[in-house]
Order: structure tokens, then sequence, then C-alpha cells
């Protein structure tokens, strides 16, 4: 079971720190409720009784609360944050088009490039979506690449640039890095770090009637992405919005 920590209001009569399951989408978690403290040695200790707590009911995943900076107690209990990874790369597509569209720049001839170390599944359909979206798809591979070329010519009509040099890659409007890239200079107005998750991701949100339904609070990205990997929402009902930099 997934964990879920919460910030709670003081309330008298209750304890400290709470733990039971809560149902959000039909996916249930085990939730950690904490009490808030103005003292951060208070409220370190709590995060660490309710850290041990989750784990010892077989927790090791956890949604952590926006903007959490006790993670040092969760891994002492051996806790980790729900990882995004997934999430970021199933967004790509959108992603990318929302971060051309808050600079101005137009999607249908934008080139978009793509690096990765490898053709795998996430690479193959972020790709696809792209070429059936942009004119200009460049893909960047250590090796392979061209059957899948091929196949969106025969399938679809649409083209690929396999094999860019470094120039090209620089000069698209948007880079969609898969893996590390330490031998470029990334200056792309859009640029998304899909390895990365430190790197921010967008403002994310679902249909009212399903948002309604997601406690508040939370970090945004994690909790989506538990419901997500659970089956209790899918890809296409998450909306990518602005606000604040998209893609940089």
């Amino acid at each position: 079971m997934v964990g879920l920590i919460l910030w709670t209001a003081p309330q008298k009569g209750r304890k400290r720190v709470t733990i039971r399951e809560q149902a959000f989408l039909h996916m249930r978690f085990l939730c950690a409720e904490v009490e808030r403290s103005p003292h951060g040695t208070v409220l370190r200790r709590r995060v660490l009784s309710a850290g041990k707590k989750l784990r010892k009911q077989g927790v090791a995943r956890v949604v952590l609360p926006e903007d959490f900076s006790y993670g040092e107690q969760l891994e002492a209990c051996g806790l980790r944050p729900v990882p995004t990874l997934g999430l970021r790369r199933a967004l790509a597509a959108d992603w990318v088009q929302a971060g051309l569209a808050e600079r101005g720049l137009p999607a249908a001839g934008a080139r978009v490039a793509v690096s990765a170390a490898g053709l795998t599944g996430e690479v193959v359909r972020t790709v696809t979506e792209l070429a059936l979206r942009h004119r200009y798809v460049l893909l960047d591979l250590s090796y392979g690449g061209e059957e899948l070329c091929r196949q969106l010519r025969r399938e679809y009509g649409v083209s690929l640039l396999l094999g860019p040099s470094r120039d090209q890659l620089a000069e698209a409007e948007a880079l969609i890095l898969f893996d590390a890239r330490s031998d470029l200079s990334v200056r792309n107005p859009v640029t998304l770090r899909l390895y990365d998750e430190e790197f921010p991701l967008p403002p994310l949100s679902l249909p009212p009637a399903l948002e309604e339904r997601v406690p508040e609070g939370v970090n945004q990205g994690q909790m989506l992405a538990a419901l997500r990997e659970a089956g209790a929402i899918q890809t296409g009902q998450i909306s990518i919005g602005t606000g604040r930099a998209v893609g940089t």
C-alpha cells in the first residue's frame, strides 16, 4: 500500500500523529495525519514517528505534502517518495505543446528534438505522439531508430530526422531529454529533463469531478503518479496548465 502524509491543524484531544486508511478515487492509502507545529524540532520528531508507523505496516513509498522538507526523517525509516518519472514521460508530448504555447511558438511548425540512450517503449510512444502533432521531429539515439522511422512513414505518412547534429539539437524550439547529456549546451526555449525528479513539473489538474476528491496540500505530481500507476486515473484525464514556467 502507498502511504500518504497529511498536515493537520492542532485540535484539542486529538493525537499528534494518527494512522488510518483512506480511499481517494477508489485507491486506498495508509495515511499519516501529522499535527503541524511551528517548531521545526517538534515537527521533525512527529514526522519521524509517522514514518516509523508507516514502515512498520509495510509502506515503502509515500505521497508527501507540498514543499515537504523532512525527507531525511523519512529516509531514515526506509521510506521514499512516490516516483514521478513514469508520469513525466507519459505527459511529455502534452508538456511540450503547453510549453510552446506559453512562449507563443507555433506548435505545428516547431522543431521538437528527442534525445535518449535507447529506444524504449516510452520513447517510441512519445516520438509517435510528437510526430502526429509537429512537422519536424528530430530523434537522437545512441543506436537504432531506423525501424521506427519506417513504421511512422508507413502507418502515418510522417518522417523523422534520425541522428541530428548537435547544432540541430541546439536550434530546436523544444528538446526532450530522456537521459542526461553533459555534452550539450541546453538553451532551447522549451526543455524537458525527463530523467530528473527535481525538474519542476508544470501545473497539473484533473477534471473538476475528480479533482475535488483528491486531498489538498499534497505533492501534485506524486499523487497523480500514484493514482495513475494504480489505474485509478488515466493519463488522458490529466491536464497541463500554465501559470509558471513550463519546461525550462
